[in-house]
């Protein structure tokens, strides 16, 4: 049961993560680092309104209190905030200029980033099937610049801010609801700053429909957040690491299908080195972990 429960919050989170440029394309009129600001600001409020509603506001305030005597801890949260708001405009921005393919393989990679990540900074041991699987996904990355004469800076940008998040977070000892409440927390100032003082149209001055949306923007922001940190308590790694491609597979169909991105056979090509980097990384997990469990 609790499997299966897991499995549900992390098929949801990553369905909801793979149609989120459906919801930024609605938004399109109002400027990426508008909707950036008023998606921080609205995924604070409705944090804390959960955080009232559930009655764990003084979970909040003691998991906060301890945090604040850590130094490390202290840099680490502000680091995660600084990256995925950088995540998150860069997403964004990429979307709004029609180029969900880059936004796709910007997720495609980034999981592979993750290994190279895990061993330059945690010293972890690179196993054969990692490196291989990153080389194949770096041929993917360098056919793609071949052929488009533009280096896909935003997808390398959009993989390796999630990957400094997460090697951020992994040094934090903190609930999800804290911890995507404190990131929320530290970019709300300049957030308020530029949407109240520097920002063109000014706060909230749009027709009701697109104010409704960047309100919106806030909660399918922190839904997701919250039923992938539900996820990842209740599922292995390996089940978590083949649901994770989910989103950038969503977000390609809707580039090709949806958006009519143009892709012909070299991007099909280029995105075939990336898929079987993915599929050697896949299978080498598995073995992985059947050994483990033999040895059990």
């Amino acid at each position: 049961m609790k499997k299966d429960s897991g499995l549900f919050y992390g098929l949801s989170a990553y369905i909801i993560w793979g149609i989120l440029p459906l919801y930024w394309k609605l938004v399109g009129n109002v400027g990426s680092i508008d909707i950036l600001f008023y998606r921080i600001i609205w995924s604070l409020l409705f944090m804390l309104i959960c955080l009232t509603i559930s009655k764990k506001l003084p979970s909040f305030i003691n998991e906060v209190k301890i945090l604040l005597k850590n130094r490390k801890q202290v840099l680490a949260i502000i680091i995660a905030a600084i990256f995925i708001s950088l995540n998150w405009g860069i997403y964004i921005y990429t979307v709004s200029i029609g180029e969900v393919q880059q936004a796709s393989l910007g997720y495609y990679i980034n999981p592979l980033l993750n290994v190279l990540a895990g061993t330059l900074y945690l010293k972890e041991p690179l196993s054969k099937q990692a490196t291989l699987a990153s080389l194949f996904a770096l041929a993917g990355v360098v056919l793609l610049t071949i052929q488009t004469g533009v280096f896909p800076f935003n997808s390398i940008f959009l993989a390796a801010s999630f990957c400094i998040y997460g090697l951020a977070k992994k040094q934090l000892d903190l609930s999800a609801a804290t911890s995507i409440t404190l990131e929320t927390l530290i970019i709300a100032p300049i957030a308020l700053i530029y949407l109240f003082f520097i920002s063109d149209p000014g706060f909230m001055n749009y027709p009701l429909t697109t104010n409704l949306l960047l309100i919106g923007a806030g909660i399918v922001t922190a839904i997701p957040l919250l039923l992938f940190a539900n996820a990842v308590k209740k599922l292995s790694y390996i089940t978590v690491g083949f649901l994770q491609y989910i989103n950038p597979t969503i977000m390609l169909l809707m580039a090709i299908f949806l958006f009519h991105e143009p892709y012909a056979l070299p991007q099909f090509i280029a995105f075939s080195f990336i898929w079987l980097g993915i599929l050697i990384f896949i299978i080498g997990n598995l073995i992985e972990a059947r050994k483990k469990r033999i040895r059990l």
